[in-house]
């Protein structure tokens, strides 16, 4: 079977926003999500615990998500469920219950958490002769639940090891999709926290200006957990080849994502056919970031799967987490030999998380 790491899970959230007990199987999920209307994605649900064993993932980074967005009102059109808060401290408390969730998994025997590199390598050689329990590196999608910088210390000793400065717009620390500018005073001081700390910054989500300048700024660990190519899907949420081509040199990984409009320029749910999103499309884009590499050390799975969306506006086929290694069989028909496909979805983000957490 082959193996997995997927570097980009939102799985408390989808537990406490969405109310999903994602020990259950995913038909009992769904089964019970059949008429809610508060979301698309109700009825559509993708990822479960069951469905990641059977995926064969071994390893998963979790995030916390928690946005501070006093403006967003659910009477003004609120479209997403239990992610936006009116002050820091709240989006704090919102995180601070999701990782309550995680600590409850991991008493529970679901998962392992994992922060170092000496757990990485150990779980995953325990994974391969016991493969229930799944390994847990926890991130943070947006930072805002981190008050100031100097409360980045406090989140390191609970087990956070991966941080996006913002996730969509502004936040006190950066600018992030669908907006543009550069990096506050705030999120320079934060850079220089993590960097001290030992936390990888992940560029998804960054605008244009905010990734060059963290880049610029930040000289430790980075990657792209969960990040299509521009070139290929043209939008500012994904990156151009110039800023692959840096993450690359920074000797980063890129996760590709399983989400139709990051993959069908114009995709818009609910009207572009879901038959015209394929995983060779994905394949492409896997494809395009070894072409820009020259080898197929930096491309990996960030599957993104039940992030705010679910199989409504997943590639055909891919109607569970378990069907992702239908990329595999993609990527074999264009030839990519049995080791680069191990690479891809497991040996690359096992390199990087063994190098670069902390020893």
């Amino acid at each position: 079977m082959l193996r997995m790491i997927d570097a980009h899970l939102d799985l408390a959230w989808n537990a406490l926003s969405y109310g999903r007990d994602i020990t259950r199987p995913l038909t009992s999920i769904n089964d019970y999500e059949r008429g809610m209307s508060d979301c698309p994605s109700r009825g559509h649900a993708t990822v479960c615990l069951p469905e990641m064993r059977r995926a064969g993932i071994g390893i998963c980074v979790g995030t916390l998500l928690a946005r501070v967005k006093p403006q967003v009102r659910p009477a003004a059109g609120h479209a997403r469920i239990g992610i936006d808060y009116p002050t820091a401290p709240m989006a704090a408390a919102a995180a601070m219950g999701q990782l309550a969730y995680y600590d409850w998994l991991e008493r529970e025997g679901h998962i392992r958490r994992l922060r170092t590199a000496s757990d990485v390598r150990t779980h995953w050689a325990n994974h391969a002769v016991d493969p229930h329990k799944i390994g847990l590196i926890l991130a943070m999608e947006g930072a805002d639940p981190i008050i100031a910088p100097d409360d980045a210390p406090a989140w390191f000793v609970r087990g956070l090891r991966v941080v996006n400065l913002v996730h969509r717009g502004q936040n006190a620390y950066a600018v992030g999709t669908s907006e543009e500018g550069p990096l506050t005073a705030a999120g320079i001081e934060l850079l220089k926290q993590f960097e001290d700390l030992g936390v990888i910054v992940d560029t998804t989500h960054l605008s244009d200006a905010s990734f060059f300048q963290t880049l610029d700024i930040f000289s430790g660990p980075v990657i792209a957990s969960h990040n299509n190519c521009r070139t290929l899907a043209p939008h500012q949420r994904q990156f151009s080849d110039e800023q692959l081509r840096l993450l690359i040199e920074r000797e980063g990984v890129i996760g590709v994502v399983f989400n139709n409009w990051m993959l069908v320029p114009g995709w818009k749910t609910g009207v572009t056919p879901r038959s015209a999103a394929t995983i060779e499309l994905l394949a492409e884009h896997v494809d395009h970031i070894c072409q820009l590499a020259g080898d197929a050390q930096h491309v990996a799975i960030g599957s993104d799967l039940d992030g705010g969306f679910g199989s409504e506006e997943t590639p055909m086929g891919v109607d569970s987490i378990a069907d992702v290694p239908r990329l595999a069989d993609a990527l074999a028909g264009r030839g990519y030999p049995t080791e680069d496909i191990a690479a891809i979805f497991a040996g690359n983000w096992l390199r990087f998380f063994s190098t670069h957490l902390p020893q």
